[in-house]
């Protein structure tokens, strides 16, 4: 469906300046599509040019429709919105570019003008509202949708749900999903909510600040637990500020921009009194680091995020580059290692937890082919788009070794995506966390201390 010719005639009210068929501020930036030369060095990169073959599903294609609409020559229209949003947005494209095409950075921009034009509407809408505008933003909401969720699989609900088969009501890609999902702990923001500093064991040598994440401290609140344990083993005195929100990362990628301004204005401001950052979610870290680009057409706050962005760092190059103790304790085990796309591709991570696992005693870490190919969580894209994150997930597990007793790797989206590949492809595989086995050395090594 496109846009009604009376529409386009009619500015938007909040339009600044226009550009061919784009008719609201904060335009796909011209600057970003100069240098592709559509070459085709990005094809090989490109999950989803892989599963189809077709050219709008490249990322020179993407570029290709998002400059044409610039141009004049194409329309904002169901057309145009599809292969944009069923890009990845895993930015292994940019990698591969000899250019550095910043083509993430335009799918971004380009989702922005079109949710715009073309609203979500129906229930498809009202999903995406509640979740993304009344559930995310909202600590309190969140910490309600924890306590659901462990009272869901303590309660006996779960295994009735399971055992009745009561739970094949919903999709099929949600129902596998289900099966998935992690033990649902306390959230670490609600357990430290007045603590302060949560002081350093030992002699204080840094003090900084942990982003807790949505999906990480409702899911995953033992890594934002391992996270701290570890930070403060090696000389961290650790603060969690209770203004900060969500990263704003679902948002951006959704195409709605604005609210990722104003998520982006409250971390700011959150994390203004702080040195250091820390992040354990590939996903968020990028986003936190990107900050200024959705401030280009605002001088002020450009500054300000640039400011904040420089203090951002994902928690593996962080205990890297400042020194961290290496574990004594062994942990007799083969892993293997999946990059993150937002770590590898986005913030440019791949040695570092690499050289964190290798650094503890017992470890054998076993080569993954195409360790940085995108598993196809991509955020909720495994929701919005559950027929290609499946394809996309099936080429990831065929490169996954067999021989392997862990997955390792830096985002809850990858961890909740390898752990729904390896139920569903008979696997055994447990999923770890960089940090989280850093920790377990270090409980381990201990434990035997105490034992002496």
């Amino acid at each position: 469906m496109s846009l009604r010719e009376s529409d386009l005639k009619q500015e938007p009210a909040c339009t600044i300046n226009r550009l061919g068929n784009y008719l609201w501020s904060d335009l796909p930036d011209e600057n970003k599509w100069a240098d592709c030369v559509h070459c085709g060095m990005c094809l090989e990169s490109c999950p989803t040019y892989e599963q189809t073959g077709q050219e709008q599903h490249s990322p020179r294609g993407r570029v290709h429709l998002i400059k044409s609409v610039a141009e004049g020559k194409l329309e904002v229209n169901e057309a145009f919105a599809d292969p944009v949003f069923a890009c990845l947005d895993c930015r292994a494209c940019t990698t591969a570019c000899p250019a550095d095409v910043d083509v993430g950075g335009l799918i971004e921009e380009a989702r922005g003008q079109i949710r715009q034009a073309l609203p979500l509407t129906g229930w498809k809408g009202a999903v995406s509202r509640f979740f993304l505008e009344g559930v995310f933003p909202h600590p309190n909401r969140l910490h309600l949708l924890s306590s659901l969720l462990k009272f869901y699989q303590k309660s006996g609900l779960q295994k009735v749900a399971r055992k009745t088969r009561l739970i094949n009501i919903m999709p099929k890609h949600l129902v596998e999903m289900e099966a998935i999902l992690p033990k649902v702990k306390q959230p670490v923001r609600k357990k430290y909510k007045h603590a302060g500093v949560i002081k350093a064991k030992g002699e204080t040598r840094r003090t900084v600040a942990l982003l807790t994440g949505c999906v990480m401290d409702v899911m995953f609140s033992d890594i934002n637990e391992a996270t701290i344990n570890v930070l403060t083993r090696n000389g961290n005195d650790v603060i969690i500020p209770q203004n900060q929100t969500c990263c704003g990362a679902l948002h951006v990628h959704a195409g709605d921009r604005e609210t990722g301004r104003k998520l982006a204005k409250q971390n700011i401001e959150a994390f203004k009194d702080v040195d250091r950052v820390i992040v354990n979610a590939a996903g968020c870290g990028c986003m936190l680091k990107e900050y200024p680009e959705l401030f280009r057409e605002d001088p002020k706050w450009r500054e300000k995020a640039e400011k904040f962005s420089s203090k951002v760092e994902d928690i593996s190059k962080y205990l890297h580059d400042t020194g961290y103790e290496k574990p004594k304790a062994e942990i007799k085990t083969r892993i293997t290692y999946h990059d993150a796309c937002h770590l590898a591709h986005g913030q440019g991570v791949r040695q570092e937890p690499r050289d964190i696992l290798l650094s503890i005693p017992g470890v054998e870490m076993v080569h993954m082919p195409n360790a940085d190919r995108c598993c196809g969580s991509a955020g909720i894209y495994n929701i919005t788009h559950p027929e290609m994150a499946e394809a996309v997930l099936q080429s990831k597990m065929q490169n996954v070794p067999e021989d392997v007793e862990i997955i390792s790797m830096g985002n809850p989206g990858c961890m909740l995506q390898m752990a729904m590949g390896v139920l569903k492809y008979g696997r055994n595989q447990k999923i770890v966390h960089t940090v989280q086995l850093l920790d377990w050395a270090y409980q381990k090594e201990d434990s035997l201390k105490e034992v002496k």
